[in-house]
């Protein structure tokens, strides 16, 4: 439970040791964040996640999950925004963890973030090789879901694990141009489907609850259902949290904002900003489309593969398809390459603890990144893409992502506590209740996913655990200082 001060964690970031440079630079200012924000947050969500959940759990009022997923996305970036202000370093989450409540909890955050966006890059990968083998006719031998090696899903992954690995600023210029071609059309679809809206789709708001068509006893149904036995249903009040736990997954990312803090010119104004520019335009969109979506088309007879496609083809505005389907190649490629970005400064802020192997974190002495480490991560979740499907698996990036919500959550007030007289240019109102909100409510979505998925998350934990007590307890640099002070 050993903890980092805070004054190495900022002093750390012009660290020169272990044979190459230990600083990142500063290159990024507020529009560059918002970019990366946006990039990462408006994808899967918008183009999959509103039809199924529309269909399968909330109906039309699945208008109201996403602004109930959105609020506890906001909750959470609030306690965000007063960390990384704060303390703007490589890691987020980790980072601050590591600073107020001890090393094995940093490193299961770090290990869980790991897995969130390793997972998030790999599923989207998929995702990304069907929609353009769907827009393009190209063989689904080789980018469907069905391939047995899904040859565009590792193509799209090395070939934007390259830019990562060049540099941020080129990262950055390739995101902001597919933010714009994205959201330029999610504002088309908005306008567009806005005169095909009939208040008849829109009626019940709220379907009457009713058992579930199939079984989702045992391991497929949530926690809650599971603990408190009770009977799983479909919409109804119970369907649209449910429906809210699922398309958290579609604001999901919005954190790696605060792992750029290195690499932002003014962190302490622009990472609050970024954060909740960030939030701000993802859940305007996503309200926006989600209301057209079920406005244009009786909820019952949503294609959830393709929701926003389908809905212009069921009003006779078939040639809408085409832009969808650019906007998804463009919104899950920037997702792909913020998801690689994020993971190469969470391994890069471990390994410069030691809790990696430090050559791991070296950064290029041209091109300013963690450039090893951005390498082995590309090439893993390029196998991941290729050769595992992983739909059933995606629930697990939410789970992730709450988990280290919750545990921002719990930082800031336990930071207030133990360094009062820390300069925060940003601090959350009213803490530590609006805090203690943010991580029950997140506690609260987590309970909503399904047992099996808690099951893999904790696997994955275990796993983690093993490698901390193997490698990383006997060298770490907090570890280390602690035993050279004791033999004085």
């Amino acid at each position: 439970m050993r903890t980092k001060p805070i004054e190495d964690v900022l002093a750390q970031s012009g660290d020169e040791q272990d044979g190459g440079t230990r600083r990142l630079r500063r290159r990024l200012g507020p529009v560059d964040l918002m970019g990366f924000g946006i990039g990462i947050v408006i994808g899967t969500g918008i183009f999959t996640l509103t039809g199924i959940e529309a269909r399968d759990h909330a109906g039309p009022a699945v208008i109201v999950s996403f602004v109930l997923a959105g609020v506890a996305s906001l909750l959470a970036a609030l306690c965000y925004a007063e960390l990384a202000s704060s303390v703007p370093t490589a890691g987020s989450a980790y980072t601050y963890a590591y600073a107020t409540m001890g090393e094995i909890i940093a490193w299961i955050i770090g290990w869980d973030l790991v897995l969130e966006f390793a997972l998030g890059a790999a599923v989207v990968a998929r995702g990304w090789s069907g929609y353009l083998a769907e827009l393009l006719h190209l063989p689904a031998a080789l980018f469907g879901e069905s391939s047995t090696v899904n040859v565009g899903a590792i193509l799209i992954t090395v070939l934007l694990g390259a830019v990562a690995t060049v540099g941020i600023r080129q990262s950055s210029r390739v995101t902001n141009a597919l933010v714009v071609v994205k959201v330029s059309i999610c504002v088309f679809v908005v306008i567009a489907g806005a005169f095909f809206v009939k208040a008849a789709n829109l009626t019940p708001f709220v379907p009457p609850a009713r058992p579930v068509d199939d079984d989702t006893s045992g391991l497929a149904q949530p926690l809650s259902q599971a603990l408190f036995g009770i009977e799983p249903s479909m919409f109804g009040i119970a369907g649209v949290l449910t429906a809210a736990a699922v398309v958290f997954f579609a604001y999901t990312g919005f954190e790696a904002v605060a792992n750029l803090g290195e690499e932002t010119r003014k962190p302490r104004r622009d990472l609050p900003l970024a954060l909740f520019g960030t939030l701000g335009v993802s859940a305007l969109l996503y309200v926006l489309v989600s209301f057209v979506v079920v406005g244009m088309v009786d909820y019952r007879q949503i294609d959830p593969g393709a929701p926003i496609a389908s809905a212009f083809s069921a009003v006779g505005a078939g040639w809408a398809s085409s832009l969808v389907s650019i906007a998804a190649v463009a919104g899950l490629t920037s997702v792909i390459l913020v998801d690689i970005v994020a993971i190469g400064r969470i391994g890069f802020a471990m390994s410069r603890d030691r809790l990696l192997p430090p050559a791991a974190g070296a950064v290029h002495p041209r091109w300013g990144t963690p450039y090893r480490i951005t390498i082995v991560v590309t090439a893993g979740v390029a196998l991941l893409a290729g050769l595992v499907p992983l739909s059933s698996l995606a629930n697990l990036v939410s789970i992730g992502t709450l988990f280290a919500f919750v545990i921002v959550s719990v930082a800031v007030p336990i930071l207030r506590r133990t360094r009062p007289g820390m300069d925060r240019p940003f601090r959350v109102p009213f803490s530590p209740v609006l805090p203690a909100v943010s991580a029950l409510a997140c506690l609260y979505l987590m309970t909503n996913l399904s047992v099996e998925t808690w099951l893999r998350f904790l696997a994955w934990l275990v796993i983690g655990l093993a490698i901390y007590l193997g490698y990383g307890r006997r060298r770490s640099r907090v570890g280390e200082r602690e035993v050279t002070s004791s033999t004085r």
